[in-house]
């Protein structure tokens, strides 16, 4: 699992940023997940290395245009209308009518391969064998909702050679043994699978969550979160601003790390306020931050970041692509 940032300014772009957008590879099956789809992100798409050709999920946190307003062009590149795969998309009530409205007022059509999930509640809303993901409410000025992407635990490698010193013969046994079962032998040995197995490998947490103001929805959301991708629209000082408009601090993203038990927070959707030459810098925003969590680093544009298993080296391997010439 990797996340690569495709957008990381609020409201608007800025020469550096793009807004909101977040997009997961899951190598594993060839797929990649978006989070939010502001305008430009097929254009962001095109200057990093993950491919609108293995997308097949969109989740949408909320209806407003700097998370939205790049979603209709990207569906109507990205081959919805030829023999493409499908596109399953999920967010609040209003974005199937949304999608309606722009497809006929611009007459495009794009087919049936397209399917919207309308997310009204908290919980699960979706689940294969390998991932769920769940929806919390958070606090906005309109519906808006976190996500939280949770890989299911995989059974822990078996020991083939163990199994071979001991004598049990190939074949569908290894199969039982490699389920935990218990078997016996011909020679009347009783063999415990789960002795031959090496602990199970706990599944990876991915939570993201924007737009909000610091929230318990939030806390609950991102128990125990591998990665927490928070915003963090204005600075501690400003702390006023982010309660009238509803966003956090920097403070408050790294309020809701400390209190969820998560292993790192990145931060991210920054107010253009805090470009460079103005008095505040995102890095006065960062250190703030690391006051309270200190394992707290700042998104960047095509910030690619690897979420490893939990029995590899706990700390998170980041890189930084460049983006390939326009």
């Amino acid at each position: 699992m990797e996340i690569t940032f495709l957008g990381t300014s609020s409201g608007v772009p800025t020469r550096n940023r793009n807004v909101s957008s977040i997009a997961l590879r899951l190598p594993q099956r060839a797929e990649l997940w978006l989070f939010d789809c502001g305008e430009g992100t097929q254009h962001q798409f095109l200057r990093s290395e993950v491919k609108i050709s293995q997308l097949t999920r969109i989740f949408i946190t909320h209806l407003h245009g700097d998370h939205i307003f790049g979603l209709m062009g990207l569906l109507a590149s990205s081959g919805l209308a030829g023999s493409g795969q499908g596109i399953e998309i999920y967010g609040p009530e209003g974005l199937g009518d949304y999608l309606e409205a722009c497809c006929r007022f611009s007459s495009t059509h794009l087919g049936k391969r397209l399917k919207v999930h309308t997310v009204r509640e908290n919980g699960l809303i979706y689940e294969d064998k390998d991932f769920q993901v769940h929806c919390g409410l958070l606090k906005h000025r309109i519906p808006a909702y976190g996500y939280r992407v949770e890989e299911k635990q995989r059974s822990g490698r078996f020991n083939v050679e163990q199994a071979e010193a001991l004598g049990i013969p190939f074949g569908p046994i290894y199969g039982q043994l490699k389920q935990g079962k218990t078997v016996t032998l011909e020679d009347g040995r009783r063999i415990r699978g789960q002795d031959l197995c090496e602990p199970p490998e706990p599944g990876r947490k991915f939570v993201y969550c924007t737009d909000t103001v610091f929230c318990e929805g939030a806390i609950a959301l991102a128990q125990g979160a591998d990665l927490l991708v928070h915003e963090a629209t204005f600075a501690h000082q400003d702390a006023q601003l982010a309660f009238d408009r509803l966003h956090s601090t920097s403070t408050m993203a790294a309020q809701v790390a400390l209190l969820a038990n998560v292993k790192q927070l990145i931060m991210t959707h920054f107010s253009p306020r805090y470009a460079p030459g103005n008095p505040l810098q995102l890095e006065n925003l960062l250190a703030e931050a690391q006051a309270i969590f200190p394992n707290t680093r700042l998104a960047r544009d095509f910030l690619t970041v690897e979420i490893p298993r939990r029995t590899a080296d706990p700390a998170i391997a980041m890189s930084t692509p460049q983006p390939s010439p326009a």
